[in-house]
């Protein structure tokens, strides 16, 4: 088995919550990419993370946390500025975001950064997320892209409140297509799906997609499950029944679960296969909705074979 790089973003989330009756909030390690690759060392793939860390105390604690995850670092690079932060609310159980702090710590990232051997001896490689928003990490993604001999997955993981208005939409649908056309798989929620399209079915959008040349589309339904198209195969894949406190991470747990099964057997040979995967990175998803935290919840390989033996 190979190992996957992981090219995005780390920052700290701060999270709405209440202490004896008063609004706080609590800090935690997140980022959608972070997340993607703590969730596949948890299922046990190898996997290296690659992007900007800052050079103050909270970066020190993303990197102890991504090291005891058992995520690489080899292709990180500190950088001078402080941590980024993510302050969320919820009004259910999906999370909204709002990023603070200039210049972003994440967004630093540049083609001469890339450690070129890390990425070419990849067996998968991620790209997406919110620093495609930012040209010095777009333009890194799209190094890394270019010369990876590897499965290419792809994730938008669209957060609205970055976008300035209709052109940076735009700008962003154009990326979203770059990206989609050489993809081995693209994953998407229904909300990305809705805000980059709007009106279009999901299998709409997932058609589309698969037209400009992405191999496999995957779109999360929230409790509905999720959607796969592989071939001309169209699917719904149904999600187990849980209880679920806290839906942050869940589609970073989705995709990191169908990262680390590519590492495992590679690309299923015919859409069944696909049909599998992501019942079983639906399970994942599951079992990271009962606990709060997004990356602290992700669960080990045995932990969801045990929660969903039957």
């Amino acid at each position: 088995m190979g190992y996957a790089v992981v090219l995005g973003e780390a920052l700290v989330d701060l999270l709405d919550a209440e202490c004896e009756g008063q609004p706080v909030y609590r800090q935690a390690i997140g980022g959608g990419p972070l997340n993607v690759a703590v969730a596949v060392a948890r299922l046990g793939g190898d996997v290296q993370f690659v992007g900007s860390l800052g050079d103050d105390a909270l970066a020190e604690r993303i990197r102890a946390f991504l090291t005891a995850a058992g995520v690489g670092l080899a292709g990180a690079v500190t950088v001078p500025a402080p941590t980024a932060l993510a302050v969320a609310t919820f009004a259910g159980p999906e999370p909204d975001f709002r990023f603070y702090g200039e210049p972003r710590s994440y967004a630093l990232l540049t083609p001469d950064d890339l450690d070129v051997a890390l990425v070419e001896g990849a067996d998968v490689l991620y790209c997406g997320s919110i620093v495609l928003l930012d040209p010095p990490v777009l333009a890194a993604a799209r190094r890394a892209w270019a010369i990876a001999g590897a499965l290419r997955v792809f994730d938008p993981n669209v957060r609205p409140s970055l976008l300035g208005g209709p052109d940076a939409l735009a700008a962003l649908r154009e990326v979203v297509a770059e990206f989609a056309a050489s993809a081995h798989l693209v994953k998407l929620s229904s909300a990305d799906a809705r805000f980059l399209y709007p009106g279009e079915p999901v299998e709409g959008v997932a058609a589309y997609l698969r037209e400009l040349g992405a191999g496999t589309v995957v779109v999360t339904l929230g409790p509905d499950g999720a959607l796969v198209a592989a071939a001309e195969d169209v699917v719904r894949i149904p999600a187990p029944k849980v209880d679920a406190v806290d839906a942050t991470g869940a589609g970073d747990s989705v995709m990191g679960a169908l990262i680390a099964e590519l590492l495992v057997a590679g690309e299923p040979a015919e859409p069944t296969g696909w049909r599998e995967r992501v019942a079983f990175a639906l399970r994942v998803a599951g079992l990271v909705c009962e606990s709060p935290g997004g990356a602290v919840a992700m669960p080990a390989r045995a932990a969801v074979l045990a929660r969903f033996s039957a």
